[in-house]
């Protein structure tokens, strides 16, 4: 489904300049969107919110006509409960209780910012919240380890620890990735691994860094409409994301305010 460019591109501090100013505007118009979610509201309108601010920076989503298999049709993703990434907006309204991930990218100068949250709609259930709680500090602990010297693996090592310590699940499927001029670049970024494994990270690698945590399972499906992927009980599911720079000063996060 996922169109991979495989290799590994250095950026340049100029290149991440550019990227953080992506991730800038990436953050704002997301902002637009979680300040719109409550019961009631539709995903559609959430991915018109995104659009507008877009319009207002002339950029542009990296994930609309992104290929697969069909064109994906919105300018970011909405994926609702059991939904773990890739929900189509439609005209799907939220009701009191769910929980909503949104990621989203915006293509600056040539340079992309990905990112991703969660989110509670309305009053949610006390699991709900830790879910999110869980997912939110497994990033945190990702970008930790994004200094020059330390693996994919041990990324993967520390995200996989934390979350299962929690008695949740980590899907093997869907990974973080590398990111520049395209969405998807290498390296691949498993939530999973060993310590000292994989690739070793050197100053300039820009990283979206993405856990993606479920309730019950590590196993997942792919819907009907032939994006969306959903846990296999039907369980409930988290995605946070960041762009993620290696520098000499430490992890530099491209995609916050």
């Amino acid at each position: 489904m996922i169109s991979w460019e495989r290799s590994i591109n250095i950026k340049t501090p100029y290149e991440i300049e550019i990227m953080r100013e992506a991730g800038r505007i990436n953050a704002e118009a997301l902002a637009a969107v979680v300040a719109m979610v409550e019961p009631g509201v539709t995903t559609a309108a959430l991915n018109e919110a995104f659009e507008t601010v877009h319009k207002k920076y002339d950029v542009y989503s990296p994930f609309k006509n992104y290929p697969g298999p069909y064109p994906y049709p919105g300018s970011i993703c909405t994926s609702v409960n059991e939904e773990l990434v890739h929900g189509i907006p439609g005209n799907r309204k939220l009701v009191n209780g769910d929980i909503l991930s949104v990621d989203c990218g915006t293509v600056y100068q040539g340079f992309v910012g990905d990112m991703a949250v969660t989110v509670p709609v309305g009053e949610v259930e006390e699991e709900t919240n830790r879910l999110i709680d869980v997912t939110r500090k497994a990033l945190e602990i990702a970008i930790s380890k994004m200094v020059p010297g330390n693996t994919t693996g041990d990324i993967g090592y520390a995200v996989q620890t934390f979350v299962e310590e929690q008695g949740l699940f980590i899907t093997r499927t869907y990974t973080g990735h590398g990111v520049g001029r395209k969405m998807h670049e290498g390296p691949q970024v498993p939530n999973y691994g060993k310590p000292g494994r994989g690739l070793r990270l050197r100053e300039g690698m820009t990283i979206a860094l993405e856990p993606m945590v479920l309730v019950g399972t590590s196993s997942t499906v792919v819907k009907d409409d032939e994006w969306t992927v959903a846990s296999a009980d039907g369980s409930l599911t988290g995605h946070f994301e960041h762009t993620v720079a290696v520098t000499a000063d430490g992890p530099k996060i491209l995609t916050e305010l």
